[in-house]
């Protein structure tokens, strides 16, 4: 079926080319694309205590980061992300999304100085971006599952074979490697699972249950904490100190979140062990800003929050 729908797509008929109109509602809607995946990047950067994660309070389990790297970072992803919103609505292939990828690694590198802040986030926000632009492009909705469908459909084959083994060398591949956990590209290939059917619901959820925006992002982010293999705990402390993440975010959970009156006590509590054991959950925090991202096209597409 699959096969079938991909077939159909690439059989379609010429788009004609826009007019002046058609290129400005591109643009509006490529820069408010742009505008939410900086939001969410700069939400999940806001929060506070996130175990063992720079925030404005304190640089965490990182002596080589703060808020500062992370918002010099933030500025230079600010054209990425409509760029590439604006390749989905083109219909670019696969290989053009990756070279503005690689693009912003290397703006996001040179802004930060060498320092790694957000290479997992242009990876997945950028995918849900270019899904955006490709839903929008098709007067589809930008609801999670047709956000998901979108990016499987045109991108799920090319993604696959992105998540295949090569011979590119980085911390979340040699984790895989030495640990068989997935990363980023692993997420990739089967349209981002950990945001789709852990971190949105989990967001909603709370929010259901009448949590703030802020109470809400970090419910989600202990939920992705207790769920995922992070790559990033991996490389730093391997598979005791990956336990050692997913137990202090279970309890969490168990304790009622932050419908708990004591929630700030208990995430504090572990955000202090996390720094003593050098732990920093980035990989979670990456999928907490995608799940953001998810959340704010819906909100935009349907004016609900």
């Amino acid at each position: 079926m699959m096969r079938a729908i991909r077939t159909s797509l690439r059989q379609r008929a010429p788009v004609p080319m826009p007019n002046a109109d058609d290129r400005k509602t591109r643009r509006t809607f490529a820069g408010d694309v742009a505008r939410m995946a900086v939001g969410s990047l700069h939400a999940e950067l806001c929060l506070y205590p996130k175990p063992g994660l720079v925030s404005p309070v304190d640089t965490g389990s990182h002596d080589d980061m703060d808020a500062q790297t992370f918002m010099r970072s933030l500025f230079s992803l600010r054209h990425y992300f409509k760029k590439i919103c604006l390749a989905g609505w083109d219909d670019a292939p696969f290989a053009r999304l990756k070279q503005l990828g690689i693009e912003a690694e290397a703006a996001m590198l040179k802004a930060t100085r060498g320092i790694n802040t957000h290479r997992g986030a242009i990876f997945s926000l950028g995918m849900l971006c270019a899904a955006a632009g490709r839903a929008r492009a098709r007067g589809t909705p930008m609801t999670p599952a047709a956000l998901r469908a979108a990016m499987l459909i045109r991108w799920g084959g090319e993604l696959a074979m992105h998540a295949a083994p090569s011979e590119e060398n980085s911390n979340g591949l040699r984790v895989a490697a030495r640990y068989a956990v997935s990363g980023a590209r692993e997420e990739g290939a089967l349209g981002l699972p950990s945001v789709f059917e852990i971190g949105v619901p989990a967001l909603v959820a709370s929010r259901a249950r009448g949590a703030g925006m802020t109470h809400a992002r970090i419910d989600t982010l202990f939920t992705l904490m207790a769920a995922i293999n992070d790559s990033n705990v991996y490389h730093r402390a391997g598979p005791q100190g990956a336990q050692t993440v997913r137990a202090h975010a279970q309890r969490f959970i168990d304790l009622g979140g932050t419908a708990n009156a004591e929630w700030h006590a208990e995430a504090l509590a572990s955000h202090r062990e996390f720094v003593r054991q050098r732990l920093s959950p980035g990989g979670a925090a990456d999928l907490l800003a995608a799940s953001c991202l998810v959340h704010a096209f819906a909100v935009l597409d349907h004016g609900r929050p």
